[in-house]
């Protein structure tokens, strides 16, 4: 029999957690000695799809246009074709739609990944989504997102597999940060040399929270801390200069550092006395809050979605209620007094449980589990 042929579909490869879940799944495929594809409209991450041992091919999966859909489906179903896919991976709403549509023209088997809450703000959002949850196996990144699929989409739960994102353990290990790397970021972000660093990490988006860290800042009493947020506006300058603003008013411009993004993100979190995860609306895992937790930082998040699964209160991290500056201060404020025993501990417990629970190999053989399973590979 052949080796099969796994071809993965997403809107671009530009920056995100899909497209990393997208490469390091693409490397696995490569590793198993099956044939590895992506479509997706390109972005300046296709490289990497060509190192991870694949083969991109490009397409205008980054639309939401219906008419644009059903052509995509078309030219998926020719791909299929020509390639002899195996089975298809979906793991955005859009291509989702096209990739479905090819398989049952083909008769390719189709696997999805839930990767997001997906809101439902508009009366047709739900079908729009329940795509997510048409494939013979859906993969969900949390217990929380495999709930909403049962919830919402009333999927038996036989068809759900839950796999934890995960991290590379040797990338993200505070053993092997070197002091240049650490010293480099410092300067570059201006950082004082006795200031302590409070880092949020994720894109400059509203839900994010980042106005509620600087709204905390305000609010501490510890007043040698400086707010780092890691992270691409996107294009959302009006948000960042919105936030800039904020810190302006509270008399805090000087201690809000807008890092942009770091492509050394061990030796950021390295940096960091406390990382902050402050999302106010669920997160589906959260991936930079278990990237902390393998550089063993002391992590606070906001209590709700898929973090709530990887940070166990008071034992390898800390959890405070969303969107409320005041109680993340107090969280805050709490965490800078303890001992650096007692700080170092907790980091070290949050590393050992990344290790038994979260790790890239881990999540690389549930996938490939998952479409062994599918294509009755035994």
């Amino acid at each position: 029999m052949p080796a099969p042929v796994i071809l993965q579909v997403l809107p671009s490869l530009v920056t995100g957690g899909v497209e990393r879940g997208t490469i390091e799944i693409t490397e696995a495929i490569a590793a198993a000695g099956w044939t590895a594809l992506v479509a997706s409209a390109g972005g300046k991450l296709v490289p990497a799809i060509a190192r991870a041992g694949g083969r991109h091919i490009t397409m205008p999966l980054d639309t939401r246009n219906p008419i644009q859909i059903l052509r995509n489906a078309i030219r998926l179903a020719r791909l299929i074709e020509a390639e002899g896919v195996s089975l298809i991976h979906a793991r955005s709403r859009a291509p989702a739609w096209s990739a479905y549509l090819a398989a049952r023209r083909t008769g390719t088997p189709f696997v999805t990944t839930y990767h997001g809450a997906y809101g439902e703000d508009l009366p047709f959002k739900r079908r729009y989504n329940a795509v997510m949850a048409r494939g013979a196996i859906v993969i969900a990144a949390s217990r929380y997102i495999a709930g909403l699929i049962e919830s919402r989409h009333r999927t038996d739960p036989a068809r759900i597999r839950v796999i934890p994102r995960g991290v590379d353990p040797a990338r993200f290990d505070p053993a092997t940060i070197t002091g240049p790397r650490v010293a480099k970021l410092a300067e570059a972000w201006h950082l004082p040399e006795d200031a302590r660093v409070l880092m949020l990490p994720g894109r400059l988006t509203g839900w994010k929270g980042q106005s509620v860290l600087i709204a905390a800042l305000a609010r501490l009493a510890a007043t040698d801390t400086v707010a780092v947020l890691v992270g691409s506006d996107q294009g959302r300058r009006a948000y960042a200069a919105r936030l800039l603003r904020q810190a302006t008013s509270l008399g805090l411009a000087d201690r809000v550092r807008f890092a942009g993004e770091c492509a050394d993100m061990p030796a950021a979190l390295a940096l960091a006395d406390v990382v902050i995860h402050a999302s106010t609306a669920p997160e589906a895992f959260g991936r930079v809050v278990i990237e902390a937790q393998a550089m063993a930082r002391p992590v606070i998040a906001a209590d709700l979605g898929g973090p709530v699964e990887t940070v166990a209160h008071g034992i390898t991290g800390w959890r405070v209620p969303p969107g409320e500056p005041a109680a993340l201060a107090a969280a805050i404020d709490a965490v800078l007094a303890l001992p650096p025993e007692t700080r170092a501990a907790i980091g070290a417990a949050a590393r050992d449980a990344v290790l038994a629970h979260c790790t890239t190999a881990g999540m690389q053989a549930a996938t490939l589990a998952v479409y062994r399973e599918v294509l009755k590979l035994g």
